[in-house]
């Protein structure tokens, strides 16, 4: 698949993506890509995002591949019940270890526990082992009870602006070979 062939959705985790982040830069590189935007990104609401990102699948044209970081990825599995449309892909970073009382801040629990079903479409998952977020373990898990290809990212922190990952170059070619391993439509 091209990402001409595709919609993808971007889906940020909590306190959104700014100009920095790997994701704003690649929603404006990839011709294609949109983000789904949620109404609160401080204070996220489950049902909310949840709402908002099947609206977003559901709303395609192309087939969907969401590029989701952080509470974006746990919102995406949350909401897979509720998607009318087939997703062609996920590329999932940094899941969150949303069972951890230990994390913070401590209303992300409120989006917890992950489904532990695999997923209904390609998948990959994309962890660091020193996430403040979450364990490896916890990342490695999820990914395994999802059916997705793991990838060890090393020590790379919550890949995101504050641990250096602004342009993450190396993120967006693996992204590329994910996309161009799924079935055109």
């Amino acid at each position: 698949m091209r990402v001409s062939e595709a919609d993808i959705l971007i889906v940020p985790g909590y306190k959104g993506a700014d100009e920095h982040h790997w994701q704003t830069r690649w929603e404006q590189k990839l011709s294609t890509a949109r983000r789904v935007q949620q109404l609160e990104w401080s204070k996220p609401v489950r049902e909310d995002w949840i709402k908002t990102i099947a609206e977003a699948v559901n709303a395609a044209e192309r087939p969907p591949v969401i590029v989701a970081h952080s509470l974006g990825v746990t919102s995406v599995v949350q909401a897979i019940p509720q998607f009318r449309k087939k997703v062609a892909g996920a590329f999932f970073v940094a899941p969150p270890d949303v069972e951890n009382d230990t994390i913070r801040p401590k209303h992300l629990m409120s989006f917890g526990p992950y489904p532990r079903d695999p997923l209904p479409f390609p998948s990959v998952v994309v962890a660091s082992r020193n996430d403040p977020y979450s364990s490896f373990e916890a990342a490695e898990e999820a990914a395994g009870a999802w059916g997705s290809l793991f990838i060890d990212a090393g020590e790379s922190g919550h890949l995101n602006g504050e641990s250096g990952h602004g342009p993450w170059p190396e993120g967006l070619l693996t992204f590329g070979k994910f996309l161009s391993r799924l079935p055109a439509p």
